[in-house]
């Protein structure tokens, strides 16, 4: 499959060879031209991600060729090839529109770079095009799920914060929807037509994220082979979320805190200062207030990323919003918002909820699984939903008649004080009443 397409345009069929024969080995779809009048033609009845075309040519030059691309399909990128370089051919380039030039005679490498860049980029934008098409009533605010005051208060901020340029900080526990807000934000911001990019800090080593964030160099490290470029390059004017902030390391935070300072980055093992025009909006589930106090995160990192706080309520606190998702996720699995009794719903109602809106989901589609065709019913819902006490406390467990498995109850509590405490062990031994050692033993024990 080819990564992308690309015109050649040079009166030399040597450069043509030598530029098609170092391409295409890299997945790309390489089409050459000898003119500038050929090439122009060639595009008028192709589509092509790219344009390499030489400046001097006999007839029309290359200038002639940037400014008809440019006309006809402005997100085309055009590179120029020159021999003839000067300081101010190459502010009418720039001027007319050009990604860049290359001074014959040049590296491959450095062609391959800035080809590689254009490609990647684009394929993004088209990405997130496609996805802006099939997401934009699921991420328009009318749209969204939740008609409690809280969301509501949640709401007016997005709208308030998403025409701006200011860095946001979406605080939430896990499963509240604090990428569905990001979504949101990006998609009612001037930049919708733009890349938005997802990072979650939290799931990849110190070093990965370092890679995936600022990119790096050929040659940077063990093992990289190429140039690789970062997600803020890629998210270019768009915007970057960088989920689950609270869990990158302090040498990470200095970086990320230069980036929001100055708006530029470095590819790792690279020199070259990169310019930045992504927005930022950040997600935590985590206290940064404790982690201030035991310098695990930095305080002037926190008071560039906290410019706009926005708070995501627990479900447990807008019990108000949970028949209007339960109707909302039966739509998606292409059931009626009736398919599912009274009793069912009271018991979805009365629930805690450690995993939030994300849990609600995962638990009404295998409640829709196991009806089958009828409406959800008690029994279709699991063990712990049933039983667990109410929210607030002072209820008993219930058997139910046809029992139950004790060590599925057991997985289950530990299992939804894990996700309430964030991962952190020592505090979901606390939601359970029981030291960490004697939480580890019942891990070790129904393993």
């Amino acid at each position: 499959m080819s990564k992308g397409n690309i015109l050649i345009i040079d009166d030399e069929p040597k450069m043509c060879k030598i530029l098609k024969f170092a391409l295409e080995p890299a997945g790309y779809a390489v089409t050459t031209a000898g003119t500038a009048e050929a090439g122009v033609e060639a595009f008028r009845n192709n589509e092509y991600d790219l344009v390499v075309t030489d400046l001097k040519m006999p007839g029309k030059d290359g200038l002639y060729v940037l400014e008809t691309v440019k006309k006809l399909r402005a997100e085309t990128e055009v590179i120029l090839m020159t021999a003839y370089a000067t300081a101010q051919n190459a502010v009418d380039a720039m001027k007319m529109g050009a990604y860049d030039y290359v001074i014959k005679p040049f590296e491959m490498d450095e062609l391959k770079l800035k080809v590689n860049h254009i490609v990647e980029k684009h394929e993004l934008l088209q990405e997130n095009q496609t996805l802006k098409k099939k997401l934009k009533n699921r991420y328009s605010l009318e749209n969204m799920v939740g008609m409690s005051g809280a969301m509501q208060e949640v709401y007016k901020m997005v709208e308030k914060v998403a025409p701006t340029d200011a860095t946001v900080l979406i605080r939430g526990e896990s499963g509240t929807g604090k990428e569905l807000v990001a979504q949101a934000i990006h998609h009612l911001s001037t930049r919708s037509s733009e890349p938005f990019v997802a990072v979650n800090c939290g799931a990849l080593p110190e070093s990965l994220l370092e890679s995936e964030l600022f990119g790096h160099e050929k040659g940077a490290f063990t093992g990289a082979d190429k140039v690789k470029i970062g997600r803020f390059e890629l998210a270019a004017g768009g915007t970057i979320f960088l989920d689950e902030i609270g869990e990158i390391s302090a040498v990470t935070q200095v970086k990320l805190l230069r980036v929001l300072q100055n708006r530029q980055i470095e590819r790792l093992g690279g020199t070259q200062t990169i310019t930045t025009k992504a927005r930022t909006v950040a997600a935590t589930n985590r206290n940064l207030e404790e982690m201030l106090e035991d310098k695990s995160f930095r305080e002037d990192l926190y008071y560039r990323i906290n410019v706009f706080p926005i708070h995501l309520p627990p479900l447990r606190d807008r019990q108000e919003d949970i028949p209007n998702l339960v109707a909302h996720f039966l739509r998606k699995l292409g059931r009626g918002e009736d398919a599912i009794d009274g009793k069912s719903l009271d018991y979805l109602m009365k629930y805690r909820w450690p995993g939030n809106v994300r849990e609600l989901e995962n638990i009404v589609e295998r409640a829709t699984i196991m009806s089958g065709s009828e409406a959800i019913s008690e029994e279709d819902l699991p063990v712990h939903v049933r039983n667990m006490p109410a929210a607030g406390g002072g209820g008993r467990l219930q058997i139910p008649v046809d029992g139950l498995s004790l060590e599925q109850v057991e997985k289950d509590l530990i299992d939804n004080a894990l996700r309430m405490a964030g991962g952190n062990k020592s505090r979901a031994a606390k939601l359970l009443g029981i030291t960490r050692r004697k939480l580890y033993s019942m891990m070790e024990r129904l393993s």
